[in-house]
């Protein structure tokens, strides 16, 4: 690539950073006539193109709480488009990235007086994942925070707020959330967002272990526990106590069903009895309740006991 379209191509990355690429697209055409088979613009002009027919799908959707869901799917879908390129241009890469989440964030701004408290919690999340995009963790922290005292306790929300925490230096805070979250409602995390090497370990971690799809989201607790990532423990309450007991007997009579779905079914108990066993534990509970559980994980998987014993 010469000076000039070096300096150009510049240009065009300045356009998508603000947030155009069409502006960009056009600049990334007139350089094609000098140099067809640079790697950098094809990737370029790739990243534009999807972006482009992506603000005109976004636009045609008129109803606020459909495009709020749309707009972050559209940013999967461009990683899932983009991550087949063999050769990566990261300067577009993370040009697109911020000008994605600048247009993203002004359209959830526009949607901050929603009324109905679930879907109010949701745009203010979306809303922290934007700032959390653009690297402002503290207006990020705000608004999740914000989400979880509208509608608390989600764990799609937790999750981000302990991905800010992480991001931020904070583990110990961000550990105890994670674990939260992936305690009350693993399926509903959206793991595409979450961005802390901490949590990006675990789960390259959990899919080493041959785990994916929905198999993975529940694992990945029984993983942090393991592999000592979810070491900040707390008291559970009483209610929590009788409501995780009578969960866990629920499961025990589920697993006894040959046509349970053990794939799910197995690492939500593990996950359970880890709790519990923390609970009597931090309680100063005597041995032999621990031991009782122990052995209930030895009967569900024996690896897992080896390790945990």
């Amino acid at each position: 690539m010469d000076i000039q379209t070096e300096a150009e191509l510049k240009v065009a990355l300045g356009f998508l950073k603000q947030g155009n690429p069409l502006e960009a697209q056009k600049i990334i055409s007139s350089l094609f006539e000098q140099d067809l088979e640079s790697t950098e613009l094809i990737y370029t002009n790739k990243c534009c193109i999807f972006w482009g027919d992506s603000i005109k799908r976004l636009k045609s959707i008129e109803d606020n709480i459909e495009r709020s869901e749309s707009i972050l799917q559209e940013w999967k879908d461009f990683q899932n488009y983009i991550s087949r390129e063999t050769k990566p241009y990261e300067p577009a890469q993370y040009a697109v990235q911020e000008g994605f989440f600048k247009n993203a964030l002004e359209e959830y701004k526009k949607m901050l007086e929603e009324k109905d408290p679930l879907q109010k919690a949701e745009i203010y999340k979306n809303t922290g994942i934007c700032y959390k995009k653009l690297g402002d963790f503290e207006n990020a922290r705000t608004f999740l925070t914000e989400a979880n005292n509208i509608y608390p306790n989600q764990s799609s929300v937790l999750a981000e707020l302990a991905d800010c925490y992480s991001l931020c230096g904070e583990d110990k805070f961000g550990k105890v959330l994670y674990r939260e979250a992936f305690f009350a409602d693993p399926d509903s995390i959206d793991l595409d967002f979450l961005d802390s090497e901490l949590i990006k370990c675990l789960i390259e971690k959990t899919k080493s272990k041959g785990y994916s799809g929905k198999a993975l989201q529940y694992w990945i607790p029984v993983y942090g526990v393991l592999c000592g990532v979810f070491n900040i423990k707390r008291e559970l309450t009483s209610q929590e106590v009788a409501r995780l007991k009578k969960d866990l007997y629920a499961m025990e009579n589920e697993i006894k069903d040959p046509s349970c779905n053990s794939e799910i079914l197995v690492p939500r108990m593990l996950n359970c009895y880890f709790w519990l066993m923390d609970h009597y534990y931090l309680a100063k509970e005597n041995q032999a309740k621990i031991n009782e559980v122990l052995l209930r994980i030895k009967l569900l998987d024996s690896a897992v006991y080896e390790i945990v014993k």
